[in-house]
């Protein structure tokens, strides 16, 4: 249920939270777990001032039941000393679709597992088009946490925060200029984690390697000098770069060279990224062949074992990062902590459970926009079941509403089947037991933020057609 106004919005929190200006004081938590549900719906699908003061007391009362918004930095920087076993490979978990629900089944997962070496994260691209920006992610996960019961250092993350090649050559310092809004914009909401995506910018053409990655660590660096500007008192956003597109060739300890010495030069005494992002043979989404099934994709396992120890011995960073993992077969993700990745990024799968357990009249209502609204993207050779495969995506936002109102019953039937999928990654990923050296390691800030007394107004998102998930 919508709050209509932001008496009736405190009305509903009666008993379980009090309100007296910039202070919340929760004098039920059990009764506020069972009333969060309606503050987070208001939190995304209300309007004006009572939209923000939702978005302002789930964070409040976040901070008062020890979910601190955190960076991840200071935990990959230890295991690029060595402070930590190279047994673990931390997943990062692109919520797309249900932001509440999908993040309420990891809680639960984690909670189950004792978990707490994870991230949550949101793309570029993503947030255009699932209708999710920075604040709104935000208050879904944090009030997923307060649902769930689950509190200590909660890692959120801007996915290939990426310049768009296209737009970069028409206008270099405004494509960066929107990258930099972005970060500004993503930081404020508690994104204390970015990877930048500097990577389209790498150019094949010349003969060296340095000439071919000078753009690419350039840009990195600027990116960098600008978050350490913005990044609040007492955290080090984790940064990532990224020397390769996921989807291109693989990359290689060489590139992984040439990138990370002339990124270091130029950012002189800043602190630097934690970790890099390679390719290995993945490709977001994964391929999907004529009749919508996906290829079988075969991981470069080596190589990531040699980039990911080039990068903690070299560099002191954290290791290397897998993109476009989700759809691998299961056997596969035990290979991943073998290869001591520091980080692997999980999408397409909780999209693909999702679709494959809604009613089925939503999802023929998204298929039928795909097939009138997006028909421009459908490419000449590929079939129908490749083209909905590909684009249906697109329709988790203009459907974002609808899938949030579904019955209990779906709900329920939902979560149960992606804390079944995410209770099998953490166990393959070795992050199981984790939650006990995450709070140790991560500096613990708490950020209090004064009641909004008018709505804030959001500036238009700048995307573009060529950007990865």
């Amino acid at each position: 249920m919508i709050a209509k106004s932001v008496e009736e919005l405190l009305d509903s929190l009666a008993g379980s939270v009090q309100v007296q200006g910039n202070d919340v004081d929760i004098q039920d938590e059990i009764v506020l777990r069972e009333r969060i549900d309606d503050v987070v719906y208001t939190a995304v699908f209300g309007e004006g001032l009572v939209r923000d003061i939702a978005r302002w007391l789930i964070w409040e009362i976040g901070q008062d039941l020890g979910i601190f918004l955190a960076s991840i930095h200071e935990m990959y920087m230890a295991a690029g000393r060595g402070e930590l076993p190279k047994i673990f490979t931390v997943p990062a978990i692109n919520v797309r679709a249900m932001n509440y629900n999908t993040s309420r089944a990891i809680f639960r997962a984690a909670n189950k597992l004792d978990v707490g070496a994870m991230l949550f994260e949101i793309a570029r691209s993503e947030m255009n088009y699932t209708d999710q920006r920075p604040i709104e992610y935000t208050t879904s996960v944090i009030g997923a946490a307060i649902k769930e019961g689950y509190s200590g250092p909660l890692f959120i993350q801007g996915d290939h925060f990426q310049i768009s090649a296209k737009n970069f050559a028409a206008n270099p310092e405004e494509e960066v200029g929107a990258v930099k809004e972005l970060i500004g914009e993503a930081i404020d909401a508690g994104f204390y984690n970015i990877d930048i995506d500097s990577s389209t910018l790498v150019d094949l053409s010349f003969d060296s390697l340095e000439d071919q990655q000078r753009k690419n660590y350039q840009v990195c660096a600027e990116l960098t000098h600008y978050v350490r500007q913005q990044e609040p008192k007492g955290i080090t956003v984790s940064l990532g770069g990224e020397i390769g597109e996921v989807g291109g060739h693989n990359s290689t300890v060489a590139e992984l060279h040439a990138f990370m010495r002339g990124y270091l030069n130029e950012i002189g005494a800043t602190k630097s990224i934690s970790k890099i992002s390679v390719q290995t043979g993945t490709s977001h989404g994964g391929v999907v062949l004529p009749d919508g099934t996906l290829a079988q994709v075969n991981v470069d396992f080596e190589t990531l074992k040699d980039l990911s120890r080039a990068a903690r011995d070299e560099y002191s960073l954290g290791g290397a990062v897998q993109h476009g993992a989700s759809t691998l077969p299961p056997s596969a993700f035990g290979k991943f902590p073998e290869s001591e990745a520091i980080e692997i990024h999980l999408a397409t799968n909780f999209q693909n459970i999702i679709y494959d357990n809604l009613p089925d009249e939503l999802v023929a209502s998204a298929y039928d926009y795909v097939r009138t609204d997006l028909k421009h993207e459908w490419k000449e050779g590929k079939t129908e079941d490749q083209f909905i495969y590909s684009s249906r995506k697109k329709a988790i936002g203009p459907f974002k509403q609808q899938w949030w109102d579904v019955g209990d019953d779906v709900k329920s039937k939902l979560g149960d089947v992606l804390q079944e999928q995410f209770e099998f990654l953490f166990e393959k990923l070795n992050v199981t037991g984790t939650k006990q050296f995450a709070h140790k390691i991560t500096p613990i800030i708490e950020q209090r933020r004064p009641r909004p007394l008018k709505a804030k107004k959001e500036i238009q998102l700048k995307v573009a057609s060529d950007l990865a998930d």
